[in-house]
Formats: structure tokens, C-alpha cells, sequence
């Protein structure tokens, strides 16, 4: 049985990934072909020619005038899956069709939804309106992980990590030292998991980016939407510095911290990443900084991640883990996981 939910939607890509040329990624196991239509609109359908499999990503497969041009035998298919030439005879084969996947656009994000398409309600999907926003400014990437999706999720709902496996870049002692509060929300399908820090060390991430020296007011309070958008907004301030009764924070900067999780296959997965801030917003350098500095702590999960993967693949049946308090959080998400990924 899959671990993986399926009627869910899913970053598939970023929206300046996809131009007028074909593109593929694996999504849940499922090679996928993208490309945006000399209209705008991105189409997504399988990535499999349906007469001999070939895919149609693969070169000298192309795309002509909005229809794929399949490199191995020539069929071709419209941007709505379905095929308008064959070889040798002029009758089209009824059944020579591609699915397309319903796809959606918004806030710099391609998402697809997997399952069955009549459930694909654009309603559902999760918004992060500061990526493609005037008053924020992103930096962001991609990497590949080669650990199953569930260990990101893990990861991500238990920052005390950033105390040990990220010192010198974002971790600090206090991180691991403060308590957590988690709240699970089962109607929203939301969790939530918050650490407010109001004197800590400032860690090198957040000094060289906002230029903050001494001990800061640091609070991260985490939003996971299952199975795919994890959102992390941090407040950073001088110590002592709280936000006033009206709502503004002018003595704070703000930093939204943004994944999308989504599985390549049962043990793989697209780490996206992104991190907007709504200070210096033309500063290059700052963005430069925070773009290197965060693809550093990326890959350093990364590399512990594919590690814990090998681990678990060769452990014995039975193993049990221990979980303690920082865990709460981590330990709702694999509930709402199951639940989704269970058969209806």
C-alpha cells in the first residue's frame, strides 16, 4: 500500500519553470509532462506516448505550434491530451488519448492534483500570497531528496534540530531549550507548532541579513497544511520588542520561510524551498546572502535526510522509536498522512 496520498494537490513546479517547451518531472511515482501554451495556460499530462511508451520529454520528441510531437513514431497530441495524427492511416484510434492532470497556477507555484480529477477543487489548495508579492522579496530553489517525504515532515515540525545540525548558520542554543505549544486543527486540516524565544542569540542568518547585533526577540511559529505546504513565519526583533496592540511590528523583521513537499516516489522528494522577507527589498546582497545561506541549511538536511532513509531501509522489522514533547507536532502530521493516504 502507498504512503502517499493521492487525491491531493502537490507543488509540481514553480511557475518560471515552465515555458514554451517540454518539461518533465516525476510527481508520486508518476512521470509527468508540462509545458506552457503560447496562450499562458500550463498543460500537464502523462509523460508516455500511449503507442509504445516513449516518452515525450525525451528528445527528438517536441513541441510544435501548442501540439507534442511524439520523437519515436510520430504521434502527436494536442494541449488537451488527446491525439490528432498517427502514422499510416488517417483514422485516429479513439482510445489514443492522454489524461491531462488539473493543474493551477497561483502565487508562483504550478500545482497537480494526482488522484481522481473530479476531487481536484482549486478551492482547497493552500495560498502564500508573500511569494508574489510587491511587499516581499523571495529567494528560492529545488533540491533533490533521496528520502521518503515523510522525513521532511518530520524535519520541519521539530526546529530544535537547527540547535545541532545547522550551528553557525540559523541554530542557536535556545532553539532546542524552548518549549513548544502545538495546536491541531482538524477541520482546517492544519496544524501548528509554536516557539517564542524573547532572548536569544542572534544566529548568523538573521545578523547579516537585518544587520541586528546583541540578543533578539526570535519566534517561529509553524503552519503545516498536510501533505504539501509547510509554512514557517519568523519574527525577529531586538530583545524586548513585542508587536503593539494595533497589529504593527515596526520594530521587527519578518521572515516567511515556505516548503512544499512533494514526492517524487515512495523514497524520494522535491525540497522546495523559499524565503521572503519584507525588508531590504532591493538589496541584492541581502538576497544573495539569504539564497546561499539557506540552500546551505537546505542541503544540510538534505544529507541527514538520505542518510536516515539508508537507515530505515535496512533496520529490523519492528523498530521503535522514541518521541518526546518536541515530537507533538510531528506526531499529528503522520496521523493526518495516514488518514489521507489510507483507501476510501
Amino acid at each position: 500500500m502507498t504512503s502517499i496520498p493521492r487525491d491531493q494537490w502537490y507543488v509540481a513546479a514553480y511557475s518560471a519553470e515552465i515555458e514554451p517547451e517540454l518539461f518533465s518531472r516525476t510527481i508520486c511515482g508518476e512521470p509527468v509532462l508540462f509545458w506552457r501554451t503560447r496562450s499562458g495556460a500550463i498543460t500537464a499530462m502523462p509523460d508516455r506516448c500511449v503507442h509504445r511508451r516513449f516518452p515525450l520529454s525525451q528528445a527528438p520528441s517536441r513541441l510544435v505550434d501548442d501540439q507534442v510531437v511524439c520523437g519515436y513514431h510520430g504521434f502527436t497530441y494536442g494541449a488537451d491530451g488527446k491525439c490528432v495524427f498517427v502514422p499510416g492511416q488517417h483514422r485516429v484510434p479513439r482510445t489514443a488519448r492522454l489524461r491531462p492532470y488539473p493543474v493551477a497556477e497561483q502565487d508562483s507555484l504550478v500545482w497537480i492534483f494526482i488522484g481522481d480529477p473530479a476531487n481536484a477543487d482549486p478551492a482547497r489548495i493552500p495560498r502564500v500570497p508573500y511569494l508574489d508579492s510587491p511587499g516581499h522579496t523571495t529567494v528560492r530553489g529545488m533540491e533533490p531528496l533521496k528520502a521518503r517525504y515523510s522525513l521532511l515532515v518530520d524535519n520541519l515540525l521539530d526546529l530544535s534540530h537547527e540547535t545541532y545540525l545547522h550551528g553557525g548558520y540559523i541554530g542557536t542554543p535556545e532553539v532546542a531549550a524552548t518549549p513548544i505549544t502545538t495546536e491541531v486543527d482538524e477541520d482546517a486540516g492544519i496544524i501548528y507548532v509554536s516557539r517564542q524565544m524573547d532572548d536569544a542569540e542572534c544566529p548568523p542568518f538573521y545578523a547579516k541579513s537585518t544587520g541586528l547585533q546583541g540578543r533578539i526577540a526570535r519566534w517561529q511559529d509553524i503552519e503545516y497544511t498536510p501533505p504539501c505546504l509547510y509554512k514557517l513565519h519568523s519574527r525577529i526583533a531586538p530583545a524586548g520588542s513585542v508587536p503593539r496592540p494595533d497589529g504593527s511590528d515596526p520594530d521587527a523583521f519578518h521572515v516567511e520561510v515556505v516548503y512544499a513537499i512533494t514526492p517524487e516516489t515512495e523514497h524520494s522528494t522535491h525540497d522546495f524551498w523559499a524565503v521572503a522577507r519584507d525588508f531590504a527589498l532591493d538589496d541584492d546582497g541581502v538576497s544573495a546572502f539569504l539564497a546561499e545561506n539557506n540552500r546551505t541549511v537546505v542541503l544540510q538536511d538534505v544529507e541527514a535526510l538520505d542518510v536516515l532513509e539508508r537507515v530505515i531501509a535496512t533496520e529490523p522489522a519492528g523498530y521503535q522509536e522514541l518521541s518526546i514533547n518536541i515530537d507533538t507536532g510531528g506526531l499529528a502530521a503522520r496521523r493526518m498522512l495516514q488518514r489521507m493516504a489510507a483507501p476510501a
